[in-house]
């Protein structure tokens, strides 16, 4: 398996803080991620250890009656740093990899929001998933920069 990396970045028009309390609600990623149901596995809430279940497919509202039209995410969080830093392990039987998301002030009310996802895969099916990942994660995060 090779690493393949997709990174966007784009600014937000809100404190870093507000930003970083938005993007670390886990729960409320479903209101402006794509066809994504987000939810908590574990008990802790938010930092190193938590653990996060993300389901993206076209019948995610009503997730697991048909989890085979979509794909299951299991995350951990591996490093926290608020307001400006949040990494995680995808560990799932098929999503394999790391994601991380950076906040940097620009200004007392602007922030700018690097994302990043790096997936294990075999490259031909990488580059053959990866533009349709990239809209997807486009629209999402457009979606979130939208809240502010």
């Amino acid at each position: 398996m090779k690493s393949n990396t997709l990174r966007i970045s784009f600014t937000v028009n809100a404190p870093c803080e507000q930003v970083w309390e938005k993007i670390a609600d886990w729960p409320s990623q479903g209101d402006w991620m794509l066809q994504t149901k987000v939810w908590v596995t574990s008990d802790q809430r938010e930092g190193v250890g938590t653990s996060i279940a993300a389901f993206t497919g076209p019948l995610y509202f009503i997730y697991p009656r048909f989890k085979s039209f979509g794909l299951l995410d299991l995350m951990t969080v591996t490093h926290w740093q608020p307001p400006h830093r949040c990494d995680v392990e995808h560990i799932g039987k098929i999503l394999k990899g790391s994601g991380s998301f950076l906040l940097t002030p620009l200004s007392a009310t602007k922030t700018r929001f690097d994302w990043s996802e790096t997936v294990a895969a075999p490259r031909a099916l990488f580059l053959l998933v990866a533009p349709f990942l990239y809209v997807g994660v486009r629209i999402s995060l457009a979606r979130f920069a939208r809240l502010f």
